[in-house]
C-alpha cells in the first residue's frame, strides 16, 4: 500500500505543504471513475517541482501522494464548507471541477467508505504536518506554513472570469501575524505579476486550522495560476516560465521567514 505522504525533515523554521500534487489511485477506486476522471485533471500538477529549491533554504515538507480524488487532505474532516455559498469541492469529491461526475453511475462512494478514505488517508497526512510543526516549532519558537497550490486560471464552476496570477491567503488575517499578507503581496504586486490577498481563494483547511500566529505559526496560502510555469494550454511544465517565477516565490518565501 502507498504511504499517503512523502515527509523530508530540514532544519529552518519553514514547512512547505503540497496537498494537491498527488495523482496516486488505488485500483479499486480507480475502476470506478469515469474514463476522463482516471486522468486526475484537478491536479496541482508539477507544483513540487516548481518549489525544488526550498530543500536549499532548509524546509521540511510534506507531499501527498493520493489524488484530492481519493481524498482532499485541505478540507476539514467534517466536510463543512470552506466558502458558504460558493461553489467547491467536498473531502471526498464526487464531481470535477467542471461539474461532471467522478463516479461511473452507482459507483459512489458509501459513508462508511468516506470515513475509511479520512482515517487511511488524510488523517496520517494531518499527523505527521503537526508533528513537524511541533518539532520545528520546539527547535526554533516559531515557524513557517507555506500552502502551495495551483489551478488553471479560468474555471468557471468555482469563479466568474480569470484569476490573478498570484493568490496569497492568510484566512483575512487570522491565519498569519499581522500584516505579513500586506507585505507579500507588495512583494507579488511588484513582481511584474498580477497579485491579490485573500480574494477567490483565502486559504484551506490547513492555512486555517494549523496558522496560529499567536502560538508562533504563520500559515499562508499562495493559489497559483498554473500558466505561471505551464504551457498556454496548462498541461506541460515551461521551464522558462517556472525559472522567470521561482525568485519570486524564494522572496516571498524568504521575506515571510524573516518576519518577525
Amino acid at each position: 500500500m502507498m504511504e499517503p505522504f512523502r515527509l523530508t525533515r530540514g532544519p529552518a523554521p519553514l514547512l512547505v505543504s503540497f496537498p494537491h500534487v498527488g495523482t496516486y489511485l488505488p485500483p479499486e477506486i480507480a475502476e470506478r471513475l469515469t474514463p476522463q476522471a482516471r486522468r486526475v485533471p484537478d491536479t496541482d500538477w508539477f507544483v513540487d517541482r516548481l518549489y525544488d529549491f526550498v530543500h536549499e533554504l532548509g524546509a521540511s515538507t510534506i507531499v501527498a501522494t493520493h489524488s484530492r480524488y481519493v481524498v482532499d487532505v485541505n478540507r476539514p474532516p467534517d466536510d463543512a464548507s470552506l466558502y458558504p455559498g460558493q461553489a467547491t469541492t467536498g473531502i471526498v469529491p464526487a464531481t470535477r471541477f467542471d461539474g461532471s461526475p467522478l463516479y461511473l453511475s452507482g459507483e459512489e462512494p458509501c459513508p462508511h467508505e468516506v470515513e475509511r478514505r479520512i482515517a487511511s488517508v488524510w488523517r496520517p497526512y494531518h499527523e505527521a504536518l503537526a508533528g513537524e510543526l511541533e518539532r520545528l516549532k520546539a527547535v526554533h519558537g516559531r515557524v513557517l506554513l507555506w500552502e502551495a497550490h495551483s489551478i488553471r486560471q479560468c474555471v468557471p464552476l468555482l469563479f466568474e472570469g480569470s484569476l490573478p496570477d498570484l493568490n496569497l491567503g492568510t484566512n483575512d488575517g487570522a491565519s498569519a501575524r499581522t500584516g505579513l499578507g500586506e507585505q507579500l503581496l507588495g512583494i507579488a504586486a511588484g513582481s511584474g505579476y498580477s497579485a491579490v490577498l485573500n480574494g477567490r481563494f483565502k486559504g484551506g483547511f490547513i492555512t486555517r486550522h494549523y496558522g496560529r500566529p499567536e502560538e508562533g505559526v504563520n500559515a499562508v496560502q499562495l493559489e497559483l495560476v498554473q500558466k505561471t510555469y505551464m504551457d498556454d494550454a496548462e498541461k506541460e511544465f515551461d521551464e522558462v516560465r517556472a525559472s522567470r517565477l521561482r525568485p519570486v516565490l524564494r522572496e516571498l518565501i524568504g521575506s515571510a521567514l524573516r518576519a518577525p
